[in-house]
């Protein structure tokens, strides 16, 4: 048995590093997708985790299936596809840091998951089983992600989901959101920016999570607000934490996937229901993973950008 699996895209995310003689930019291949990224967090805490999902058989599948085995993460669940290209990222930063994409993903290996491909005995032997709307942009994956999420509810596995808007892969706009409000629907634990609020019901965060807590049969509740920290709920308790101070922003890729699986790893030590967690509890959760992922935007990259617990710790320490 696994603490969790979670299912969903795994691609290279290249990013700036500088500029070469000519002004043109310079890309470091840095393993990632969003799945990956929350599952390394989860290991580098003290979790078991396994990761379904579909590569090529190409260098950078072989990259990717190398670095989450590195990262303590079981790949049996990964296909590998001789016919399709693993999928590729291109980032481009500003000056604080933050993020635009451009995807090579027409298809990717990661959209071509079959059902019949899905590690059925991973997730029916998983705590948690948790996934993103990246699955659910193209078939056959999308129909792989709806078959996990059956298994899931059918095995009273926790179900954890972060919508993970990246508009560039929806055909339009209508499209994903139903796909993300389905999504919602399904999950006990919600993962979610403001932005991606905004963008599904222009409520603010707190009108958001109420709306989740009390409309969509979610039990808790994450709203991530980029550098100002984390506004968390559950039907009992509610509390905005900052990001910590001092923090040098180089790269803010994977920083949200950080923040889940941090979260998740400090709320599964625990042993307790979402509904049962004290606000004091809930506190420390959020304390954690707003320090995590704020650390993490110190390096380059996603799985590789998770910084060690200690790390986390004296963080907390300071005043």
């Amino acid at each position: 048995m696994y603490d969790v699996v979670a299912l969903g895209e795994l691609l290279i995310d290249f990013a700036p590093q500088g500029v070469n003689e000519s002004g043109y930019p310079i890309l470091a291949a840095n393993p990632g997708g969003a799945p990956g990224n929350f599952l390394a967090a989860l290991n580098k805490y003290g979790c078991s985790t396994a990761m379904i999902g579909k590569v090529g058989d190409d260098m950078f599948g072989r990259l990717l299936i190398g670095t989450l085995r590195e990262a303590g993460i079981e790949t049996n669940g990964i296909i590998v596809d001789p016919d399709q290209f693993t999928t590729l990222a291109f980032v481009s930063l500003d000056a604080s840091g933050n993020r635009d994409f451009s995807f090579a993903r027409k298809p990717g290996a990661d959209t071509c998951l079959k059902p019949e491909e899905v590690n059925e005995s991973l997730i029916t032997g998983a705590k948690v089983f948790h996934f993103g709307t990246l699955s659910l942009t193209d078939e056959p994956a999308a129909s792989a992600t709806r078959k996990a999420i059956e298994l899931a509810k059918a095995s009273g596995v926790l179900i954890s989901l972060d919508p993970n808007l990246r508009r560039p892969l929806w055909r339009d706009e209508k499209e994903a959101k139903a796909a993300m409000e389905w999504s919602l629907r399904q999950a006990d634990i919600v993962k979610i920016s403001d932005e991606e609020i905004d963008f599904l019901w222009g409520l603010s965060p707190e009108d958001g999570a109420r709306k989740l807590l009390n409309e969509l049969g979610v039990s808790l509740v994450y709203v991530t607000l980029g550098p100002k920290g984390c506004y968390a709920a559950t039907a009992s308790h509610h509390i905005t934490i900052n990001s910590p101070s001092g923090i040098q922003v180089i790269d803010t890729t994977g920083a949200g996937d950080i923040f889940g699986g941090s979260a998740m790893s400090q709320f599964l030590q625990l042993k307790k229901s979402p509904s049962d967690l004290s606000e004091e509890e809930l506190t420390q959760i959020v304390r954690f993973a707003c320090t995590a992922a704020s650390l993490s935007t110190q390096k380059h990259g996603g799985i590789t950008s998770v910084p060690d617990k200690k790390a986390v710790e004296r963080k907390l320490l300071e005043k």
